[in-house]
């Protein structure tokens, strides 16, 4: 590996057009379901407690944003190793597949109730925050998880396949890092008081 490890990474992931259409035509029609299903009410009542522990653990929280970094990058690493892993068999594939059809889905049933329910105050949160953040993200997830199918079938539990797993999920973690770093910026300037950084 050379030093734009990470670029090799994303050309590699991008190389495979068909899966990432496939895979973002999946993701575009789970958050259309997760927006027309809210209107259940366990949904709804679901939905409403994702955006609300978004609005208290992340936008108005009382933690430093130091530490919401740390939890999120951390968070998101978790499910980037998931969909990663997928890659080592081709049953494991599954494993990609339900981090971005649940994260699709929660993501479309939290644009409703972010305007349903919190009204301009949500609008501004998702514009501003939820929607790039969430975005970027699952990017990072859909290149991970065109990775994992390009590898899936033909994965040998040997050393150079291991470590070609490692530099591609340190390669997305910079990435996903890079926008948990802006995340605690926009916090910084728009949420939190200058005192909460750490």
């Amino acid at each position: 590996m050379n030093l734009f490890f990470v670029r090799d990474t994303l050309m590699r992931a991008i190389e495979r057009k068909k899966t990432l259409l496939a895979l973002s035509v999946l993701f575009l029609f789970m958050t259309i379901l997760g927006i027309s299903l809210v209107s259940s009410p366990a949904v709804y009542e679901y939905q409403l407690s994702v955006t609300d522990k978004f609005m208290t653990e992340i936008c108005f929280s009382d933690d430093s944003v130091f530490l919401i970094f740390l939890s999120r990058t951390a968070g998101f690493s978790l499910l980037l190793l998931l969909v990663l892993a997928g890659g080592i068999h081709p049953v494991a594939l599954l494993l990609p597949l339900a981090v971005l059809l649940y994260r699709a889905f929660t993501f479309g049933g939290s644009l409703y109730v972010f305007f349903s329910f919190y009204g301009l105050s949500g609008g501004l949160v998702v514009f501003v925050l939820y929607l790039p953040v969430h975005l970027c993200v699952d990017v990072c997830l859909l290149l991970a998880a065109s990775l994992s199918v390009g590898r899936a079938f033909g994965f040998c539990f040997c050393k150079n396949d291991f470590l070609g797993l490692l530099w591609d999920f340190l390669a997305l973690f910079l990435l996903i890092a890079l926008v948990c770093f802006v995340e605690m910026i926009l916090l910084l300037v728009l949420f939190h008081p200058i005192g909460n950084i750490l």
